[in-house]
């Protein structure tokens, strides 16, 4: 995408024009841009701006501000064109004070999506943006630098959310989210879902399972027609992961359910993560020589308070251990020996290196590590020896303990791992060796329910809690999102929950609350 920079002297000899846009209609805006330099372009007769805007990423100098063209068929002319659009960065809310504006080029290779790194901005303060082409406005958003890397930040707020099935309730959650005071969402996978459950379906997908590029957009842009997810990305940045779903389910590195062909299936996840970049605002788009990987694990400061990591526990893993030969995937397993088998990653050798080093040398206050999945066992004492389903971390237990076993011996304080799938509410503790009373704590655990998608029955929970005393808290019968409060003395996990399924006009509760204390691993009730 080509981008270049407007001068200052450009912003200054526009910003009367632009102080004049709060008071205007969207017809006389339109009017006023035409008649400026960066407003020339096409007319569109329905909103190319239909599935929003959003930031993520930030760093203390920076954001990524993200749109991306949706062109209807009245304006199907537009679709083989480069087209210019204008990124405007505000420093209040009411648009009078223009700070600085990106020309960028969009096209039909890269789903006319819009990615502009926004730089030059000052730390740990909130911005206000739009998008302008030709004659269209895109809605404002509003985005957040994080704090100077040396600062001693008092809080940090985040919206910790996960698994929003489209057809199995709405997404009541982030209008909740989006109403309230934010400093971030942390969104920990499934984004999107590429399968269909007749028995809960509320919405119907549009299409069928997607597999190719065109198939992958068009259900992002589904996901991208509900409002209230719209608002959410427009009212806050988004730090991200991704999970199983976004490609199809319970896919490992380069191997699917159903055994395809790894070249046939690596075609299917480039398709799903080009899509995934096409609506989401990253810094970094899939590898331009193989284009089935691309890289989303990252680390982001905040201030002294805090280091966030992202990790990516789907594209650089094992396959699942006993597989099934009739169909792949996670499946629960009684006695599987590869368990045991030290060499089995759900990082990838390279992952797992960048995180513990960067781990174990944090100076910041809390080390936080949002990831897709619970960490905790979830496996069930039976008659012929407990069980462990293999899609999750129970699969590759001795890289857990690993992880684990790395922040014991390097005395690592503050750990807070953070994660979601697993449609339920969990506050744990985290020991080298799962739920061994005679080891001490060193970690804690805090994984957020569903958006919509449905959770476990009551029966099998009630067997997960008695045979995992780790596990302080789960209740799978409500969705939601988890309200996280950041600061020097401690982390409080507010789990905010309505009834399933999750309606239109759901109200949210406080489930429970569950805090962290700095210095003291594991969970205690608030």
């Amino acid at each position: 995408m080509n981008r270049s920079s407007v001068t200052r002297r450009d912003v200054q000899r526009r910003a009367l024009a632009l102080a004049l846009m709060p008071w205007l209609g969207a017809g006389a805006q339109a009017q006023l841009l035409q008649g400026l330099a960066w407003g020339a372009g096409p007319r569109w007769q329905a909103d190319p701006f239909s599935l929003g805007v959003a930031s993520g990423q930030p760093q203390s100098g920076s954001v990524v501000l993200w749109t991306r063209l949706r062109i209807s068929e009245s304006d199907a002319a537009l679709k083989a064109q480069s087209l210019e659009v204008v990124c405007e960065v505000f420093a209040d809310a009411a648009l009078r004070q223009p700070l600085r504006q990106w020309r960028v080029h969009t096209d039909a290779a890269r789903g006319h999506s819009v990615h502009v790194v926004a730089q030059g901005l000052q730390p740990g303060r909130p911005y206000w943006y739009r998008f302008v082409c030709g004659n269209a406005i895109s809605p404002v958003g509003r985005a957040r630098t994080s704090p100077a890397a040396d600062e001693a930040v008092a809080r940090l707020r985040m919206g910790l959310a996960s698994c929003q099935h489209y057809e199995q309730g709405y997404f009541a959650a982030h209008r909740e989210m989006a109403q309230s005071d934010l400093d971030l969402v942390l969104f920990v996978g499934d984004y999107i879902y590429e399968s269909s459950n007749p028995q809960y379906m509320l919405r119907k997908h549009a299409g069928g399972v997607p597999k190719l590029l065109d198939e992958y957009r068009d259900r992002h842009a589904q996901y991208k027609s509900d409002a209230d997810l719209r608002a959410c990305h427009a009212a806050h940045t988004w730090v991200m992961t991704w999970d199983d779903h976004e490609v199809v389910n319970d896919y490992a590195n380069d191997l699917d359910r159903n055994f395809t062909d790894p070249q046939t299936f690596l075609r299917r996840r480039a398709a799903a993560y080009q899509a995934y970049f096409e609506h989401m605002p990253l810094r970094l788009g899939p590898d331009p020589v193989n284009r089935s990987q691309m890289r989303i694990h990252d680390r982001m400061a905040w201030g002294k308070l805090a280091d966030v990591w992202t990790l990516d526990c789907r594209q650089y893993r094992d396959h699942q251990a006993c597989l099934d030969p009739n169909r792949g995937g996670g499946r629960v397993v009684i006695g599987c020996d590869a368990l045991t088998d030290a060499s089995r990653t759900m990082l990838g050798a390279a992952q797992e290196k960048w995180f513990t080093e960067g781990l174990t040398h944090s100076a910041r206050g809390w080390k936080l590590v949002a990831q897709s999945t619970q960490m905790s066992s979830s496996g069930v004492n039976t008659p012929l020896g407990r069980s462990a389903f293999t899609d999750g971390w129970d699969g590759y237990p001795q890289a857990r303990a690993r992880l684990l076993g790395t922040v014991a011996q390097a005395g690592v304080n503050n750990v807070v791992m953070l994660g979601g799938d697993v449609h339920m509410n969990v506050a744990a503790q985290l020991r080298v060796q799962s739920n061994d009373e005679r080891l001490p704590v060193v970690a804690s655990e805090i994984v957020t329910t569903s958006i919509t998608s449905r959770g476990l029955g009551e029966k099998l929970l009630a067997q997960i809690r008695d045979s995992n005393p780790d596990i302080v808290h789960a209740r799978s019968d409500e969705r939601g999102f988890t309200l996280l409060d950041v600061r020097p003395e401690r982390v409080t996990a507010d789990f905010r929950t309505t009834a399933n399924p999750a309606q239109v006009d759901g109200v949210f509760r406080s489930q429970g609350q569950w805090v962290i204390r700095s210095g003291v691993p594991g969970v205690q009730k608030a």
